[in-house]
């Protein structure tokens, strides 16, 4: 994944809508389409992308504690916003596009600093306007769930294509 150094870098929306979704997606994941610049303020990577099923992958690491020094709430709840709303982004037709109406996590242990993690994130529902999707972070290597979460996204139609 190409992540962008500046707003140069990214996708117009002439770009966007001139591709599916799960092409737009699959573009990221290929190099071909510029990745978000959270994902490399935050330490993640999409790792894998298929229809209405988007997986990232993660380090947690000093930059995303909070004063205690545990991995703030706010870094799961961006890789799971991330997932979830790119799984919805996969079903999105050529013309449109998404945004995240609400989402919720829950966090079900801390996150150790510097173990790598995969939040996947996958469709429930995929409609004309709306998508919903849940997901969760899950150590790579001890496969615990660390938390999930759920998101409702709007879906725009931008142009008559």
């Amino acid at each position: 994944m190409k992540l962008a150094d500046d707003f140069s870098d990214l996708p117009s929306m002439a770009d966007v809508v001139s591709m599916s979704g799960l092409e737009f997606m699959q573009g990221m994941l290929a190099g071909t389409v510029t990745g978000p610049p959270i994902a490399s303020t935050l330490g993640y990577v999409l790792h894998s992308v298929e229809p209405g099923r988007v997986i990232f992958r993660g380090t947690p690491e000093f930059n995303a504690t909070n004063p205690m020094g545990t991995v703030h709430g706010g870094w799961y709840g961006t890789l799971l916003d991330s997932a979830m709303a790119c799984a919805v982004m996969t079903t999105v037709p050529k013309g449109s596009v998404y945004t995240t109406l609400e989402y919720k996590i829950n966090i079900t242990r801390a996150i150790p600093l510097g173990m790598a993690i995969e939040c996947t994130g996958e469709i429930d529902h995929a409609g004309r306007s709306t998508g919903v999707a849940h997901g969760e972070i899950r150590g790579v290597d001890d496969g615990k769930l660390y938390a999930t979460g759920s998101t409702t996204c709007i879906i725009m139609k931008m142009s008559d294509r």
